[in-house]
């Protein structure tokens, strides 16, 4: 008998799974569902992406194999977007390496700088690359709750000082999903100054860095004195540019840090097809004009889900950045009962925060992935479960 591997029987059900099975009986059904569950824009991509794209496919050279070293004019948009966003400058050659979207990069990242045994630390509620990279790596993955009484911020002087000893690799990621969180400058140089202290590898997951709200402006961990000697730090094309389906980013850090990936990525996959990489140099060089309308349409889909989710009887937050809002649940509901419901009973599809972990249980996601009018019914729908629920008509145990 073909047994399977102790690696992949550690991995935990993934947040996404069911979801597409469970809308399609529904939709099939004749339901009216309305899709907030996964970060998935519904505003088009850039139309100077796709004229790229459209350029590049007829030209055979770029359906070459573009393996590790990719198409230089992407390397070089990726340098200068960094440069003029943060104020840093990566060699394009070899300081930057392009990904299959930032996910790509992050799984991968602990076949580089971990050992079989080694700690990784992992924060939950979180994106589940960061866990299950770990976990297929070997390693052993510490996990670090998220608590609302402190900001939903992974605070690693609060680990104890035996895991900090072991510990090879930390994942960060603010703008946070779920939560919504953002970081300062003094708790990225809290956070730094752990990391040089016990030689963690800080992987910065900045995938939602122009997504900012009300005069927040996230920063690059980069920006703090000492991050190149401990940090690597991960973008995405994929939420600024609606552009989640054509899978690219990029990494961007210390050249001898960078070759590792590079040389785990070369054994697993000949990098982001070719055509993309030039409509992301496309849409890099103009990444501020791109990003604008597509910011202020979030910002105006976020007031009026924020809205929406208060007047329904739900005690919320109004998130700074991203493209989610992280809502608090009254005590005693469980975050998968009630969402399976909502999306049965209503058709409105969230997620439940225990599916990022047990730490976020409590909570649900929404993702601002529709327009206002379509948040502010589903803010109905979810808020006459809320009622239901309250009334006691939906058992209070998973």
């Amino acid at each position: 008998m073909i047994e399977i591997s102790a690696r992949v029987n550690a991995l935990p059900g993934y947040p996404l799974a069911e979801i597409p099975s469970l809308k399609r009986k529904l939709l099939e059904a004749g339901t009216d569902v309305i899709d907030l569950g996964a970060g998935d824009n519904d505003t088009p991509p850039p139309s100077i992406a796709v004229a790229a794209m459209t350029e590049a496919l007829s030209d055979p050279a770029y359906s070459k194999y573009g393996f590790q070293q990719g198409l230089p004019a992407f390397r070089e948009a990726a340098s200068q977007w960094v440069e003029r966003r943060f104020g840093k400058r990566f060699d394009p050659a070899t300081e930057i390496l392009p990904l299959i979207g930032s996910k790509d990069g992050l799984a991968h990242l602990p076949f580089a700088v971990v050992n079989p045994g080694d700690v990784t630390i992992v924060p939950e509620p979180g994106y589940q690359a960061y866990l299950g990279g770990s976990l297929l790596a070997g390693a052993e993955p510490y996990i670090a709750p998220l608590l609302r009484e402190h900001d939903f911020l992974l605070e690693l002087d609060r680990i104890p000082e035996t895991v900090l000893r072991r510990a090879k690799l930390a994942f960060l990621n603010y703008p946070n999903n779920p939560t919504a969180a953002v970081a300062s400058a003094e708790y990225l140089e809290r956070t730094v100054a752990v990391c040089r202290r016990h030689g963690i590898l800080l992987a910065y997951d900045n995938a939602y860095c122009d997504l900012t709200y009300d005069g927040y402006r996230a920063p690059s961990v980069f920006e703090i004195a000492g991050a190149t000697d401990v940090a690597l730090e991960f973008f995405s094309l994929s939420k600024s540019f609606s552009m989640t389906g054509w899978r690219l980013g990029f990494v961007v850090g210390r050249a001898d840090l960078i070759s590792a990936l590079t040389q785990v990525k070369s054994y697993v996959d000949t990098g982001p097809f070719l055509a993309v990489q030039k409509a992301g140099a496309a849409v890099l060089d103009r990444a501020e004009e791109v990003v604008a309308p597509i910011r202020e349409e979030l910002k105006r889909r976020r007031d009026a889900a924020v809205t929406a989710l208060r007047r329904a009887g739900f005690t919320l937050e109004s998130p700074k950045a991203a493209m989610y809002v992280w809502v608090a649940l009254p005590a005693g509901i469980p975050s998968a009962a009630f969402a399976r419901r909502a999306l049965e009973e209503t058709g409105a599809l969230v997620l439940p925060g225990s599916a990022f972990g047990p730490a976020g249980e409590g909570y649900f996601r929404i993702a601002l992935t529709v327009g206002s009018d379509r948040l502010q019914e589903a803010a109905a729908r979810l808020g006459a479960v809320l009622e239901a629920t309250r009334r006691g008509e939906l058992a209070t145990t998973a």
